[in-house]
């Protein structure tokens, strides 16, 4: 393999350059921990602080609501049951989501069912949204927290958060949504959005894997994720990852910096990938195209199962997926596909490309080679396409 055509960012990203650099020192002659008094601790505390600030500004929040924590997971599952269990005394014992959540909520929503706690999962559209008035009909008295994903992280459909906030808020229900795919590819605010908790990963924004964020807005309170020392006010406890803190401060600031131009040029390698792969027959787009990540590309191809292609695609340099890479090991079909109408079989034959910053125009066009191929090829050995040619002949 000459040369890696990487289209899976949004299973995880590169650390750049910036970051890297920015992480380094604390990684080398700044080791200190952040807790101690002595110089080089407090080195490492002001470090801490500033990449608070900086994630705080890049969310539209204070930095005193920004909690570092270790990863999008961590972040989900602090929110939900958190919030759940610290509501539970009131007798608010009923949680809202909706059918496509990433598994990080899924499961933690089904954990908590366990412990006595009622969810309503929400349908989808067939493109892919969540309407705000099934929101609005589901909240009850006993309503602890809604949580609905700000972009789906299999078919990049941006939910109408603003709204559903605004409803939360006038319901007095606290409202929380996973960011960790649209943090770096949507400006958010989390005051005019009404969010009161959001969930970020560092990995997903060329920061390192083991680091994320919850916001939680001044005057939400809820239950602690771990007990033990002092960091982040008592409520997350454990030694920070400073290097890896400092490296998300640097990759949330480089992702809003000349944001409206990196925007422009994922829409069109997007749209330029897209175009192309609807040319093959019997494919279709799944996810709405209008409230779309820039960034993201899934489409089903009739007739053969995702796991050939991605097969076959690596062995032409191309790394991709076919839905989350937090169930790549699950031979089921995508939650998410299922949730907006497509059969078991339209739904295994799904690929996702996502793009980053690091893709050229010359990747798409090489994915655009190589895919057709790929299909053609499979469909030849596969015989439930030749089924479907002999029903379309014969139709």
């Amino acid at each position: 393999m000459d040369h890696l055509v990487y289209l899976d960012n949004s299973a995880t990203t590169k650390i750049s350059d910036s970051v890297l650099q920015a992480m380094m020192p604390w990684l080398t002659e700044n080791y200190g921990n952040p807790s101690s008094l002595y110089s080089i601790g407090q080195e490492s505390r002001a470090a801490v602080e500033e990449a608070r600030a900086r994630v705080a500004a890049a969310l539209g929040a204070k930095p005193r609501e920004i909690y570092f924590t270790g990863c999008g997971t961590e972040s989900d599952n602090w929110a939900v049951k958190g919030a759940a269990r610290r509501l539970a005394a009131r007798g608010k014992k009923h949680i809202i989501t909706s059918a496509f959540e990433h598994h990080a909520i899924l499961h933690t929503c089904q954990s908590l069912e366990k412990e006595g706690f009622e969810v309503t999962y929400l349908p989808v559209s067939s493109e892919g949204y969540v309407d705000p008035a099934d929101v609005e009909k589901a909240i009850r008295p006993d309503t602890a927290i809604v949580s609905i994903m700000y972009a789906n992280n299999e078919i990049g459909t941006i939910q109408p958060i603003a709204e559903i906030g605004r409803i939360c808020r006038e319901k007095k229900v606290w409202f929380h949504t996973d960011a960790v795919q649209a943090v770096g590819n949507v400006r958010i605010n989390v005051e005019e959005q009404n969010i009161d908790m959001l969930s970020l990963s560092g990995h997903k924004i060329h920061a390192p894997k083991g680091v994320g964020v919850l916001y939680i807005r001044q005057g939400v309170f809820i239950d602690n994720f771990m007990d033990g020392g002092a960091q982040e006010t008592r409520h997350r406890a454990g030694t920070e990852n400073l290097a890896s803190i400092v490296g998300l401060g640097q990759a949330i600031e480089d992702a809003y910096t000349n944001f409206d131009e990196k925007v422009a040029r994922m829409t069109a390698l997007r749209d330029k990938l897209i175009d192309g792969l609807l040319q093959i027959p019997h494919t279709r787009l799944n996810g709405g195209r209008e409230h779309r990540l820039c960034t993201n590309v899934n489409i089903s191809f009739e007739g053969i199962e995702g796991e050939g292609i991605l097969l076959w695609l690596d062995l032409n340099g191309i790394a991709a997926s076919s839905g989350s890479a937090c169930t790549s090991g699950s031979l089921d079909p995508s939650h998410v596909l299922l949730a907006i109408g497509l059969d078991h079989g339209t739904a295994h034959g799904s690929l996702r490309l996502s793009l980053g910053k690091y893709n050229t125009e010359e990747d798409v066009d090489y994915a655009l080679q190589v895919i057709p191929t790929v299909i053609e090829r499979l469909r030849a050995m596969s015989p439930v396409w030749q089924q479907m040619m002999l029903e379309e002949q014969k139709n």
